[in-house]
């Protein structure tokens, strides 16, 4: 098979012409790439303008110039960011609110002293400042009063709270007082 000039002459063109298109497809999207990307990135309108300009005027070294000079995250990672940084800070700041008016209040407070919600209780053993919904003392594990303890026989049940020190006092003073007159 022998190819003529005519022949030829058509081949080149027909690879030149599918070269074009391919290589015209190519520059529009990376026009259209470029201004979706720098959309999620920036929100000023003269910078998308100007990446899809760089990219649409240099083809393929614009979009290396591109892609040195984007905004490395997007406005959705920078958002996400902020509520991080936010929460992290929140946490370490961690001010005690009240529960009935959200003023704030200190962390050793039973009451707030603006609307006069009662804020924690004293543990009846230790007398250590516990939350109002704790059932057991983190300090020295005593249940509260009333509750219900895990695991306990009918012995412990029956049993009588144990009392605090200032209880056992005045129980040990009245009989005393009482023997003494």
């Amino acid at each position: 098979m022998t190819l003529d000039a005519s022949t030829l002459s058509n081949l080149i063109l027909i690879l030149a012409a599918w070269s074009g298109a391919f290589f015209a497809a190519l520059w529009l999207s990376l026009i259209i790439w470029t201004y979706r990307d720098i959309r999620r990135r920036a929100r000023d309108p003269l910078a998308r303008i100007l990446a899809s300009l760089v990219v649409a005027l240099l083809f393929l070294p614009g979009l290396v110039i591109y892609l040195i000079l984007r905004p490395p995250r997007t406005l959705e990672d920078e958002y996400q960011h902020t509520l991080e940084e936010e929460a992290l800070l929140q946490t370490i700041e961690d001010v005690a609110l009240c529960p009935g008016c959200s003023r704030r209040v200190k962390e050793n407070w039973q009451v707030c002293p603006n609307c006069h919600t009662r804020l924690k209780k004293n543990c009846h053993q230790c007398g250590k400042l516990i939350e109002l919904p704790w059932n057991l003392c983190p300090y020295c594990g005593t249940p509260a009063p009333g509750m219900r303890r895990e695991a306990a026989t009918l012995d412990d049940a029956l049993r009588p709270m144990p009392a605090t020190d200032e209880e056992a006092q005045e129980e040990t003073e009245a009989p005393q007082e009482a023997s003494g007159s």
